[in-house]
């Protein structure tokens, strides 16, 4: 069974213990309702990155980076709306705006969703697959079925105009081992 794909990464030092406003909600499932709230965000794309990680008070810090300062804002509301959530620390950089990196973003995007390969991960509403680009450099981030995806994916971005590619981008099976720390 595949995990489902999603942009966020959950980060969660070892030996911490979270504390929420309600005892009784686990770990995996603030972590769900988050994720939700993100990827129900109609203005979140395959252009934003959003990671998330919780401390030991219920606090989220959100890392990342998204095209606008609006999606930012309304991404950190969002969040902390989630019950079990005491807190929000948006750290979330904001993309500055330049035709270069739109042209890069709209070109690696189509050459990543038009390789047959990948057309199941772009047929969901929430893709997992997301490229951010900043300044000329992309980095790739999301969830993907395996090694073999992951560096074909890394080799389409390769073929543009980029000045670097970063690839973050992890397999099901790596996606499902940070799951398994919230239980």
């Amino acid at each position: 069974m595949m995990v489902r794909a999603t942009a966020i990464l959950f980060v969660l030092a070892l030996g911490s213990t979270l504390v929420f406003a309600e005892p009784e909600r686990k770990k995996l499932q603030v972590f769900e309702d988050i994720q939700k709230q993100v990827n129900r965000y109609s203005y979140f794309t395959i252009f934003d990155d959003v990671n998330v990680a919780i401390d030991e008070h219920g606090v989220v810090a959100l890392t990342g980076h998204v095209t606008s300062p609006h999606t930012s804002k309304e991404i950190a509301k969002r969040v902390a709306d989630v019950d079990g959530v005491n807190g929000v620390d948006n750290a979330l950089t904001v993309l500055p705006v330049s035709r270069f990196d739109d042209q890069l973003r709209y070109g690696i995007a189509r050459a990543i969703y038009g390789n047959s390969n990948f057309w199941r991960y772009g047929a969901g509403v929430s893709p997992s697959i997301h490229i951010v680009v900043e300044r000329g450099h992309v980095t790739l981030t999301g969830v993907v079925a395996n090694q073999v995806d992951r560096q074909l994916a890394e080799t389409l971005a390769r073929q543009s105009r980029a000045f670097s590619v970063t690839n973050r981008l992890r397999t099901n099976e790596e996606a499902r081992g940070e799951l398994e720390l919230l239980n």
